[in-house]
């Protein structure tokens, strides 16, 4: 049993998250990717993820990713130029981000190409930033 629990350890968010790693591994053999930074290479790798529901409308819902640590005041998931937007703007891609996160990726990818491109945008920056540190702690990207 491990001591800590990760928000990434149910196997439909860890089929994905392989699936995401093979994308990483993919666009780092690209030319135009050689000298992009870490997260530039995540965010290409999570637009390129196939969109697509993996599992049925029965299947088991992984528990709520667990909150901040810190107390108090919340962080925001969404990116610095997102915060400023309407209240529904910031609610779709915070709906975005939780359907990822227990739905799987390519369900949320393929809701959020109905959206538009700002939340497109916004949502694949909060995807980034919220996968960010763990494929770090995982050695998947600097």
């Amino acid at each position: 049993m491990p001591e800590e629990t990760s928000p990434f350890e149910h196997a439909a968010l860890e089929a994905d998250m392989k699936r995401l790693t093979e994308e990483i591994g993919n666009h780092r053999g690209w030319a135009e990717m050689k000298d992009a930074p870490e997260k530039q290479l995540l965010k290409e790798s999570i637009r390129a993820f196939p969109r697509f529901e993996k599992n049925g409308p029965a299947a088991a819902v992984p528990a709520p990713v667990p909150p901040p640590k810190a107390q108090g005041a919340t962080q925001s998931p969404l990116p610095d130029y997102a915060q400023s937007a309407a209240p529904e703007v910031k609610l779709e891609i915070e709906y975005l981000l939780d359907l990822a996160l227990h739905q799987g990726f390519g369900k949320a990818l393929a809701e959020a190409d109905k959206s538009p491109y700002f939340v497109q945008d916004a949502f694949h920056d909060a995807l980034a930033g919220k996968l960010y540190p763990e494929l770090q702690k995982r050695g998947i990207i600097k």
